[in-house]
C-alpha cells in the first residue's frame, strides 16, 4: 500500500513511522521542508508527498491543524485519488467533515473523519514513534453510519496502526463529546497550575497532582484553535464545572457541612454510576 501522510508532527509522524515500519511506501509532505527531509533521511518516509503524486495513493492521512485540514482539501480535493480513502485525524470534527464530506461527494473520493485518542503532552515529530496508536480507541466519522463493510474496509486501511477500538459517531456528537472528555480536562488542568502554591508542591504531592496536572503543559497554538473551533460546546462545559465549583465554594463559605457533604457524596455516587 503506498500511503501519504500530510503533516508530519507528532501524530502525522508517528503514523509515517508506523506505516513505514509495516512495509507500506510513505510518501510524505510537510511545510518545513527540513522537517521532511529529516523525515526521509530517518526512514520514516520514502520521499516527498507532490501535489501530482496524491493520486498514486492508496491511501492518504490528513494530520495537520483543522482549518489547515480545510484549506489543503480544498486546494487538494480534485487530485485525490477516485474510491481511495482520505482520513482526517483532526481533534474536532464538525467543520473538517462538513468540507470534506462536500468535497468527496463532488470528486469521488472516500472521506472519513477520524480522531486517534492518543498522543503525549510533547509536540512534533521528534517526539514521534511507531506505536503511538498501538491498542488506543480511534473515533471514525463515516459518510454512512451503518455500513458494515466500508468499515471494515475503513479497518483494514488503518490496520497498521495498531488501534484497540474503534468507535463510529456523527461529527456534532463528537465535538460535543470531547468538549467534556478532552478539552474541559485540558483548560481546568491549564489553570489549575496557575495557583502560587504550585511552586511550592514538591514534598507535598502525590498521585492527586500529578494526575491533575499532567495535561497542564500542552502545545498553545494547536489547542487554542481546537477550543475556538468547538467554543459553543466548551462554553456550556466550563458554565456548568463553573455553576458546579460555585455550589462548593458557598458551602464552604457559609460553613454549611450537610450540604458540602451532600456535593461531594453527589459527585462520588456519579462517579460510580459512571465508571463501576
Amino acid at each position: 500500500m503506498q500511503v501519504g501522510i500530510v503533516g508530519l508532527g507528532l501524530i502525522g509522524g508517528s503514523a509515517a513511522r508506523a506505516y513505514k515500519e509495516a512495509g507500506n511506501t510513505v510518501l510524505a509532505f510537510d511545510r518545513d521542508r527540513v522537517m521532511l527531509e529529516y523525515a526521509i533521511l530517518c526512514g520514516a518516509a520514502d520521499g516527498s508527498l507532490t501535489p501530482e503524486g496524491l493520486a498514486t495513493c492508496d491511501l492518504i492521512l490528513l494530520c495537520l491543524y483543522p482549518g489547515a485540514v480545510i484549506d489543503y482539501m480544498q486546494e487538494n480535493a480534485a487530485r485525490f485519488p477516485k474510491d481511495k480513502f482520505v482520513i482526517d485525524f483532526c481533534g474536532t470534527k464538525k467543520g473538517v467533515c462538513d468540507t470534506g464530506f462536500a468535497l468527496a461527494e463532488t470528486h469521488g473520493f472516500l472521506y472519513v473523519g477520524g480522531h486517534p485518542m492518543a498522543g503525549t503532552h510533547n509536540a512534533g515529530f521528534k517526539y514521534s514513534r511507531s506505536d503511538m496508536f498501538r491498542g488506543a480507541p480511534m473515533v471514525i466519522v463515516p459518510p454512512v453510519y451503518d455500513d458494515a463493510a466500508l468499515l471494515d474496509r475503513i479497518k483494514k486501511v488503518l490496520s497498521p496502526l495498531g488501534f484497540g477500538s474503534f468507535s463510529v459517531t456523527d461529527a456534532d456528537s463528537h465535538d460535543r463529546q470531547i468538549a467534556f472528555t478532552s478539552q474541559l480536562a485540558h483548560i481546568v488542568s491549564n489553570a489549575y497550575v496557575k495557583s502560587p502554591a504550585a511552586k511550592a508542591h514538591k514534598g507535598l504531592s502525590a498521585g492527586s497532582y500529578k494526575d491533575l496536572t499532567r495535561v497542564a503543559w500542552l502545545n498553545p497554538v494547536m489547542w487554542t484553535e481546537l477550543f475556538m473551533e468547538n467554543r459553543t460546546y466548551l462554553l456550556e462545559e466550563l458554565d456548568g464545572l463553573l455553576e458546579n465549583l460555585t455550589a462548593y465554594r458557598d458551602a464552604l463559605q457559609a460553613e454549611d457541612e450537610e450540604t458540602l457533604r451532600r456535593l461531594l457524596e453527589e459527585g462520588r455516587r456519579i462517579k460510580g454510576e459512571i465508571d463501576g
